[in-house]
């Protein structure tokens, strides 16, 4: 398998079950498995960051409005900067003829979200 053969369709269902022990070898497969984990755990981070903003915020007149930015950025920001990083994550794999298991991918895609939620809240912190 060179990576020519990659049908999103299979490799979505072996992303969400995590218990295929073959290798993401094609540079597409990696790419894609390292940014749907990237995608679900920014919307799930800012799906729970969204709601405690809206229940905090609930009766101000314009802050209640500050949850619908945070869930359009949990997309926004996966869509954008984690599509680069996980095309130069697979980069260095393919290039290094590294063989990806896809619990590495998980990692990968969970470790951006964290490396995006470490950096808004030192940004934050900064402000104050």
């Amino acid at each position: 398998m060179d990576g020519s053969d990659f049908k999103p369709k299979d490799s979505f269902e072996n992303v969400i079950s995590l218990t295929n022990h073959e290798p993401l070898i094609g540079f597409a497969e990696m790419w894609y498995n390292i940014f749907l984990w990237a995608l679900f755990s920014s919307i799930f981070v800012h799906v729970l960051a969204g709601l405690i903003a809206f229940c905090r915020l609930r009766k101000h007149k314009i802050g209640r409005w500050i949850s619908v930015l945070i869930l359009a950025m949990g997309v926004l920001s996966p869509l954008t900067g984690g599509v680069i990083t996980s095309a130069a994550i697979a980069g260095f794999y393919r290039g290094s003829d590294f063989q990806m298991k896809p619990f590495y991918a998980f990692c990968w895609g969970i470790s951006q979200t964290v490396i995006v939620v470490v950096v808004s809240f030192s940004r934050i912190l900064s402000t104050l």
